[in-house]
């Protein structure tokens, strides 16, 4: 007798999202592939809504890592990366304008163009710093499931920008 496979628990689809997540060079493309593999939208393209009147300034240690004086501009953007209706997470994002081009700069203040499509000519590659999980198996699922903090860099391993990236519940289909 032949069974059907269970589908995979929530906790198990979260789990699976966060290890693809941490394999991946761009959050973006990663989401973008998770909204279409979990038809989470009927256009699945993640769309950055910029989050305005919010400022924070890079701190010292995010300074070091991204290998910038007190005196260099860091830019700061906090977006909520929406796969149609759906809040699949809200990212803090420092970056070092002066590492990106004009029109990346235009793009990144102008349009809800996600950041991780945005610097993709940079061949951008992430070294995770810290991996939160704000959901323990047999609670109800939170708001916020689990929490990445990386830093970017270019190719050529010049680091352009730290994230702060939550991810929400509406991941989970």
């Amino acid at each position: 007798m032949v069974t059907a496979a269970q589908p995979p628990t929530a906790p198990a689809l979260m789990q699976a999202l966060n290890d693809e997540l941490l394999a991946s060079r761009s959050a973006t493309q990663t989401l973008e592939a998770w909204c279409s593999d979990h038809h989470l939208a009927a256009q699945p393209r993640i769309v950055a809504q910029l989050v305005t009147n919010t400022d924070k300034d890079a701190t010292a240690e995010q300074r070091q890592r991204l290998h910038v004086a007190s005196t260099d501009v860091v830019k700061f953007r906090h977006v909520r990366l929406r796969c149609g209706a759906r809040v699949l997470s809200e990212a803090d994002n420092w970056y070092v304008p002066g590492r990106l081009s004009a029109e990346m700069n235009r793009l990144l203040e102008t349009t809800d163009t996600p950041f991780g499509v945005v610097v993709r000519p940079l061949e951008p590659y992430r070294e995770t710093l810290a991996v939160t999980t704000f959901w323990t198996a047999g609670a109800a699922p939170p708001e916020a499931l689990f929490a990445h903090r990386a830093v970017l860099f270019t190719r050529d391993h010049v680091p352009f920008s730290e994230v702060y990236e939550v991810y929400q519940r509406e991941i989970l289909p």
